[in-house]
């Protein structure tokens, strides 16, 4: 007998065409706009980092397919119970990396690059380990693009420079993140 699906074909058709739109429309189905508001100042920053309208697009693109096949993922119910308690793991990680960059941005020159860039690649590596089985390699590598960009050490630092030119956008990131740990969204 053959292993035919359709729950499994809509849930594939489903992530293939959110990942062709992933536009400000999409977005805002699944994301909130607090959440969307950090989008366009990291999209800000990386596109002034880089010098390069289109890797920062590139790179917010990457990032809102991630989060729209998790969506996906989650909603189906195509996580193990394995993954899932690796998904609330993921999730705690996420939250201190969120709390690590408040602190940082409140509290002038305690920032450590180093601690940011092993908090964001200890996510990346619980992501990965996450979606092993359920996305392609080519999501793989929209994540490692990602967090490659968002951990780079020269980027962190410029981002926390207190008199760097992203002083403005850090403190919009971080009152963002401030209000989505309060609302329990992240």
């Amino acid at each position: 007998m053959e292993n035919f699906s359709s729950k499994d074909l809509a849930m594939k058709a489903q992530k293939k065409i959110l990942s062709k739109m992933a536009n400000k429309s999409v977005v805002q189905m699944f994301i909130d706009d607090t959440s969307s508001e950090i989008l366009d100042e990291l999209y800000r920053v990386s596109k002034e980092f880089t010098g390069s309208r289109t890797e920062a697009q590139k790179v917010i693109k990457d990032l809102i397919k991630v989060v729209v096949k998790i969506a996906v993922l989650f909603r189906h119910n195509r996580f193990s119970e394995e993954e899932l308690s690796l998904a609330q793991t993921f999730k705690k990680k996420l939250q201190q990396g969120a709390m690590t960059a408040i602190s940082f941005h409140e509290v002038e020159f305690t920032f450590e690059q180093t601690v940011m860039s092993e908090i964001l690649t200890a996510c990346r590596d619980m992501l990965l380990k996450l979606v092993a089985t359920h996305l392609t390699p080519k999501s793989h590598g929209r994540i490692n693009h990602v967090f490659n960009h968002y951990s780079d050490p020269e980027l962190l630092t410029q981002l926390y420079n207190p008199a760097g030119p992203f002083k403005s956008n850090l403190n919009k990131i971080c009152n963002g993140l401030n209000k989505l740990l309060e609302e329990g969204k992240l």
